[in-house]
């Protein structure tokens, strides 16, 4: 994706259609947008682009969970949740992941950066019945 702040909400649009489309519940659907929004947020915001000048990002929903990640060209810091004042700005995006997300990491592989978030989720058969999906991969480069 073009690293550039309109891909937050590409990258959204992309997401929130093949969670959809893979039938998982709203909620869970509301938590991974938010998460892969505040990663990619945070890659625009505090690191460099890849090589290609992109950014990548990229999920996969199996065994009943949503993986999103966001692929950069790193930063000067490594990504942690902060614990910002009551009054401060910003510095809640990792923290809001790291309370929505079920476990949050970082990868390193040479001059990327991976920062990823993984959720819970399970799929709703429109008769009240739960099912786990087949594996689905998306990357969005």
């Amino acid at each position: 994706m073009p690293y550039a702040p309109s891909s937050v909400a590409v990258a959204r649009q992309r997401l929130c259609s093949d969670l959809q489309e893979w039938g998982v519940y709203e909620t869970a659907i509301d938590d991974a947008v938010l998460v892969v929004s505040e990663l990619l947020s945070n890659a625009l915001r505090h690191a460099h682009p890849l090589p290609s000048g992109q950014v990548m990002v990229a999920w996969r929903w199996a065994g009943g969970c949503v993986e999103v990640a966001v692929s950069d060209g790193g930063a000067a810091t490594e990504p942690r949740a902060g614990r910002p004042t009551l009054s401060s700005l910003g510095g809640r995006g990792l923290g809001i992941v790291e309370y929505v997300a079920e476990n949050w990491g970082v990868r390193h592989e040479g001059e990327i950066t991976t920062v990823w978030a993984l959720l819970t989720t399970v799929a709703d058969q429109g008769d009240g019945q739960v099912s786990l999906p087949e594996p689905a991969l998306r990357e969005c480069g």
